[in-house]
């Protein structure tokens, strides 16, 4: 059976005034007469006895409110989001997945309820949470107070194509230090597929960023832009270009949105090393533990595919290319050059 409406209550109420009985009322709003003595004893004032459609709304809506909801979250999909939680997945990330991969899952914001319902209960699933329902801290508008590094290039000086995100290799690049200045963290990532590298330093010292910045990108394929902050720890920034053969660039002073996938990844890896931790005591399996984890866990940006699948993908692509332009270019020049022999053809192949 359907509830009341408002409209109907309304009816009621202004039948009830014209002195109308409950089975004349049953009658015009098509209800059954149960229904209109139920609706009028149940909802109306206590203390007059008059029956009012506001105040018959407000109980009803009350009641419906106070009513247990059911509950789709089964003990199995509990175990589940407990398993992923302790992953470091978000819930977003949780129900992306699944959705993605055709299991069934309830909605990010009931897997937030039940977070909160068991925190009130005494559980621990909200410490896997990235911030563990903590308010980001606003930050001021501040100036640049730093000294100027030499031969810079501007994020104005960047070419289009790397703001379009649509190809891979373009990266942006920080630090993290550990408590009390003890070790640091490198952090790299692919603008588009969201891969990161992370390696341990023992300081931030210009020549042990460059250093393990070439250590860490001389063998990762396609690399052709970094971008980084003002801090001094990247003076070195003509080392590196120079080693991989890149273009190197500087975000504006406090633009931090201007290297927003760096920062969010950042958040990410404080999961796993929180600023309570002094990173000199960290283990060099370490930094690698949290780049597998990282570039395992599916993302919301990324259509809840994970960065190593994204990544994997975007190389085959552009190897594809790489190839079908290489065919054409082959074709060309034999169609083009009259004098191309069967030895000009071997010599090809064999270089």
């Amino acid at each position: 059976m359907k509830h009341l409406t408002v409209e109907q209550r309304y009816t009621i109420s202004v039948l009830l005034k014209e002195g109308k009985s409950q089975k004349e009322i049953s009658r015009i709003i098509e209800k059954s007469e149960s229904c209109i003595s139920r609706e009028i004893n149940r909802n109306k004032d206590a203390k007059t006895g008059i029956y009012k459609n506001n105040l018959a709304d407000r109980k009803c809506r009350e009641r419906h409110r106070k009513k247990p909801k059911r509950s789709w979250l089964s003990d199995s999909l509990k175990e589940q989001i407990a398993l992923y939680l302790k992953k470091k997945y978000s819930p977003e990330q949780i129900h992306g997945r699944f959705k993605l991969e055709g299991k069934q899952m309830v909605s990010h914001e009931c897997i937030y309820q039940y977070i909160w319902k068991d925190k009130k209960q005494g559980g621990s699933l909200y410490s896997y949470l990235r911030t563990q329902g903590k308010r980001y801290r606003k930050r001021g508008q501040l100036k640049d107070k730093r000294g100027l590094i030499t031969d810079r290039k501007s994020i104005d000086l960047r070419p289009q194509i790397v703001n379009e995100k649509e190809r891979i290799g373009d990266l942006e690049i920080d630090l993290i230090i550990g408590k009390n200045h003890k070790g640091v963290l490198l952090t790299i990532n692919d603008r588009v597929t969201k891969m990161a590298k992370i390696r341990l330093l023992p300081s931030k010292e210009a020549e042990e960023v460059a250093k393990g910045t070439i250590d860490a990108l001389k063998d990762w394929p396609f690399v052709k832009t970094i971008t980084s902050d003002n801090g001094k720890e990247f003076a070195l920034h003509q080392t590196i270009a120079k080693a991989l053969n890149i273009e190197y660039y500087f975000a504006k002073p406090y633009h931090s949105w201007e290297r927003g996938a760096n920062e969010n990844m950042n958040g990410l890896i404080r999961q796993y090393a929180p600023k309570k931790i002094e990173f000199s005591y960290l283990s060099k399996k370490t930094p690698q533990y949290i780049e597998h984890q990282l570039n395992n866990r599916p993302r919301k940006t990324l259509g809840y595919f994970t960065p190593y699948e994204v990544h994997l993908h975007k190389i085959n692509q552009t190897e594809k290319i790489a190839f079908i332009t290489c065919l054409l270019s082959f074709f060309t020049l034999i169609i083009c050059d009259k004098s191309f022999t069967p030895q000009k053809f071997n010599f090809l192949l064999s270089n």
